[in-house]
Formats: C-alpha cells, structure tokens, sequence
C-alpha cells in the first residue's frame, strides 16, 4: 500500500526549499523526510506520538524508501542524482550504490524486487544480491517517474505508463520478467498508480484528475469507477488502498482528501449488507443496457465514502491508510512539513476527524486543532527492528556499479 507520490520536489531539480520528499513504506507503518539538510525516519505505532528512529545528514534528498521496518534504506540526493544509495541505516554502513545513464525519478522495492525509474528506461534488480535481472529500455516518456510495485509474497507486479499522450498502463511481471497486459485505463496521461496489498487490484488517475479508476489483476477488466470531481481538473498527488482493500483514498493539490469504499454485490445480484449505494449502483446497471453509454458511464461512478478538508491547497502531499492502536487512520505529509492524522468510520464514511498533527522538522509552534489531543508532537529515539528479520539485503562492503544502459 506504499503510496505513489512523494510530497515535496517532484525531482532532482525541482525540491522545496526545506521539504524534499515524503514517502511512507510499504505497509505504512513508517514515513520517510527528505530535506535539504538530510533524511529522517519515523515511527508510525501511536497517533499522539511521532518516534524519529533515524536521522542522517545526507543533504538534499529527493528520494527516500524505507523496505517495510527493516534498517534498508534506499536513498538518491540532487548533488548526484544519476547515484543509488543503499544503507544499512542501524549499523551506519552503506551496503552498495549503482549509478544510471540519466537521473534517477523513482525508486520502488519490495523483498523480491527493486525498481529504478528513469524518464525513459526502467530498471529491475533482484533485492537479495542487487543483481541487474532486466533492464526496459525506451519505455514511453515518464518524466515524473511515475511507477507502481506491488508488495505481496506471491508475486511481484510492476504498473508503469505504456504511453505518453494516452492513460495506457503496462502491468509487468517483475519475476518471470514478462508483461502481464496492457490496459487502457484513461484517455488522458497517467498521474497516479497503486496497488492493493494483495495485488490483485490496480487503482490509477489521469492528469485531468476527475475520474479514478480500480482494475483486476493480472486480467485488466475495470471493476471500480469513482468520481472525484467534475468541476475542474486536479492534479493527483497519491492514491493508496487500505490494508484491507476495502478502502482508497486520494489526495491531489485541491484541499481535498477523498476516501473510496469498494463496495461490490454478492452472488445473484444480492448485496449481504446492503447499502443505498449498493442499492442505485444496482438500479444503474439494469438502466445502462437502455442508455447510450456516456450517460451510462456517468452513473456507474460512485463519490466519496469520506472526505477530509486540509487547511490549505495547492501543496503537494502524500497521503496513506493504516491502522493504528488497532482504528482506521488516513495520514496525509504535506509539502509544508506537516503530518495530519485522521479517524476513519468504517461504518458511516462522512467528514473525517482530525486526531493530531505533527510538524515533521522543528517544533511544532502551532495549536492543535479542535478534538486532537493537547499535548505536543514528541520526537524520541527507539530502536529498530533487527535487519536480519525483514531485510532480504545481508550486509556487505560498499560495491559500485555503473550500468549503460544494457542487460547486463
């Protein structure tokens, strides 16, 4: 459920001036900072209190990808963007570092699998010995590095956009190294992509940002078809399912998180818990075979299951679901450096209420708001989990490798 945008620079020429990227793991149980003057880590176990567990002074980073709660950390800086990192972060020691032809704009991994993305090549490493296992050239442009990597056991499903002008998504198997299908999911470009936990469900946007869409895994067909917004175009900052896949939220540069509830009938037609959503979507299924099928299309979309209204617009951000001190969260890191947390209703959806926000550098100057809690975000040190119990990466001398371009 690792989320799909980093807030903050959007790549190495572009980071803010403290804020360079935020990324959580791939179960959303850590948040990754990069900033001008290093990277942090923190632990995400409470809503009243922020744990940084990691700091290094690193400067300028724009990429930060922590594997699950291991002491793997994956990091690429603005002074040698063309440079991966990758640091064994409780022992302090750097496990190895590959360079690339052009700069490097993402950086995926789970424990089978590392993805690097540049605008127009991808590469895919084998994670237990960073083995080049195949290299995608000329992919179609990509310029924000947009790609997704599922985070399941069983398979390891790599989504990347099949074209430049057009909202084409190309699912590939990143361990039997082929393509799995292509499927066309929206007409205008791609800007946001995710995986459920289990992989068995896609989750993209386009550019114009209105129309989210849900398809099955490995066959492509559409299942789900939510509507943001109709009013104006937006730019997507993130899209992540909950745990559960039963949820998906949605963040853009609007001040606006929307939550989606995949919600679908059971056998014969009959709904086990039926809803009044359940109910319509019914009754428009039965009239689409009637109607042409822009009107058609336009009632298969459902809206929002929840939503929250952040206080400000027009900033990056990256946002998550998780549970933790076992409720429903929605985490949103903004570009200004700030970490909201949110209550979810499962039940009943509607506003979400703030629980407590973080200041992810600095103190935290400002009031909490109404219903959170009155004491201030806490930074304190724990310590990790042994990096030998989830780290597929065993430590090692730092190795360099510089690849062309070419299978190696």
């Amino acid at each position: 459920m690792e989320s799909t945008e980093a807030a903050g620079g959007s790549g190495p020429d572009g980071p803010e001036l403290r804020f360079g990227c935020a990324s959580f793991n791939q179960d959303s149980t850590s948040l990754a900072l990069g900033t001008r003057t290093g990277y942090k880590l923190f632990s995400l176990t409470t809503v009243e209190k922020l744990d940084c567990i990691h700091e290094s002074e690193t400067p300028d980073v724009y990429i930060v990808e922590r594997l699950f709660s291991s002491s793997l950390v994956v990091v690429v800086s603005t002074a040698m963007p063309q440079r991966m990192n990758i640091y064994h972060f409780k022992k302090g020691t750097e496990i190895c570092n590959y360079s690339y032809p052009d700069n490097i704009l993402a950086v995926k991994l789970n424990r089978q699998r590392l993805v690097v993305c540049l605008e127009e090549s991808i590469y895919i490493h084998n994670i237990k010995d960073m083995k080049l296992l195949k290299t995608l050239l000329n992919t179609p442009s990509n310029p924000s590095g947009l790609c997704a990597l599922s985070i399941t056991h069983s398979n390891s499903y790599l989504a990347y956009p099949g074209s430049s002008s057009t909202g084409e998504v190309v699912v590939y198997d990143a361990i039997g190294l082929n393509t799995v299908t292509v499927i066309p999911a929206h007409d205008s470009p791609l800007a946001a992509l995710s995986f459920n936990a289990s992989a068995t469900k896609l989750a993209s946007a386009s550019e114009r940002g209105t129309v989210i869409r849900v398809f099955s895994v490995p066959e492509g067909l559409r299942l789900f078809e939510f509507r943001r917004g109709m009013k104006r175009y937006v730019s997507i900052s993130s899209l992540c399912f909950s745990p559960d896949g039963q949820y998906l939220c949605a963040s853009s540069n609007t001040e606006t998180v929307h939550i989606f509830k995949l919600e679908q009938l059971g056998p014969s037609g009959e709904d086990e818990a039926a809803t009044w959503t359940a109910y319509v979507g019914k009754m428009f299924s039965a009239a689409s075979n009637y109607l042409p099928a822009q009107v058609s299309g336009m009632m298969s979309q459902d809206r929002a299951f929840a939503t929250v209204h952040l206080l400000s617009a027009a900033q990056r951000n990256v946002c998550t679901l998780a549970v933790i001190q076992k409720l429903p969260r929605l985490l949103v890191a903004t570009a200004e450096g700030q970490l909201f947390i949110y209550n979810v209703d499962p039940l009943h959806g509607g506003e979400c209420m703030l629980a407590f926000k973080h200041r992810l550098f600095g103190a935290d100057d400002d009031e909490q708001s109404e219903g959170a809690e009155p004491e201030r975000s806490e930074v304190t040190a724990q310590s990790c989990p042994s990096y030998a119990q989830t780290a597929a990466l065993p430590p090692s001398a730092p190795v360099t490798a510089t690849l062309t371009g070419q299978c190696l």
